[in-house]
């Protein structure tokens, strides 16, 4: 007899309390239900149903013996439903990122989800240019932009922006810009590099303004680097908040003129559409989701 099924006809009839409606339940002849109860039976030493011409009812025993019987088929579909996701979750999911200084944090957190499935590999790419997904062969991408591109499936993870910033000690050496032209027009600062032209890319505030300081001091293709050259008082910067957000609030830096409108940005998580998915990537990308959303979402400006 094989045990398992036998419980699998049994918590069917105790619930349907008929053999017939059973045996279309589990797509066999009503004489198979009976035969399989009735070796259950033999087996514990016990009835489980009394029955009638009708209708059949649970024995003491079979009631006592229900709730237990439902715990261990429940208990052996988590189990096979384990094995199953283990066997689905392996293989190689390339992931592109921005280059920032949460990297390490990001990729710390999604290792620790990863650690129980040994067959599974990350190809980790910290590149700011925007990767052709197919040419690239990527499967999951995080960025910070107004929108996300065709043929991607998205989740945002929350809205934020930029912020001008400076260290106590730049604004002791230099003074206090009292507006934005004369910091611009003469204060040091520090701009990312166009990758396509080779030139600064200035400071895009909004939609109207796009600022490029004239005394250029700092230039950079990474933020992180740019942070840190704000961080040593050697320029003012124009940071993303989430970058500079924790040394505002400790003091390292000091945000000039917040009043100025800043173009929304939103950081996202994406993955291309397909016709076929693997089970890899769908969970490493639920991951690479929770872990985004602890850091940031609760911060969300």
């Amino acid at each position: 007899m094989d045990k398992l099924n036998a419980l699998k006809y049994f918590c069917s009839a105790a619930e349907t309390l008929q053999f017939r409606e059973t045996a279309l339940r589990l797509s066999v002849s009503p004489q198979v239900v009976t035969r399989v109860i009735a070796e259950l039976e033999q087996h514990l030493g016990e009835q489980l149903f009394t029955r009638n011409t009708r209708n059949i009812h649970l024995t003491e025993f079979g009631a006592a013996f229900l709730p237990r019987a439902q715990q261990l088929l429940t208990d052996s579909e988590n189990l096979f439903s384990a094995a199953k996701e283990k066997d689905e979750i392996r293989g190689i999911v390339r992931i592109t990122v921005p280059q920032w200084n949460d990297n390490d944090h990001i990729l710390t957190r999604l290792l620790e989800k990863c650690a129980d499935y040994p067959e599974l590999y990350i190809d980790w790419r910290s590149n700011d240019a925007k990767l052709n997904a197919v040419e690239n062969q990527l499967d999951i991408g995080i960025r910070i932009g107004t929108q996300a591109e065709d043929l991607m499936i998205v989740r945002k993870i929350c809205d934020t922006t930029d912020k001008i910033v400076a260290s106590p000690a730049y604004l002791a050496r230099h003074g206090t810009p009292q507006s934005l032209d004369e910091l611009t027009d003469r204060f040091p600062a520090s701009s990312l590099i166009n990758a396509n032209t080779n030139r600064p890319w200035g400071w895009p505030l909004n939609a109207e303004m796009h600022v490029f300081p004239k005394n250029i001091r700092f230039i950079t293709d990474d933020p992180a680097n740019e942070l840190a050259a704000a961080l040593a008082g050697s320029v003012a910067a124009y940071i993303p908040e989430h970058l500079c957000r924790i040394h505002l609030q400790n003091g390292e830096l000091v945000e000039l003129f917040p009043d100025i409108p800043r173009r929304p940005w939103q950081l996202y998580i994406y993955r291309p559409q397909r016709t076929v998915t693997s089970g890899r990537v769908l969970k490493v990308f639920d991951w690479l989701t929770e872990v985004l959303q602890e850091m940031y979402d609760k911060e969300a400006t």
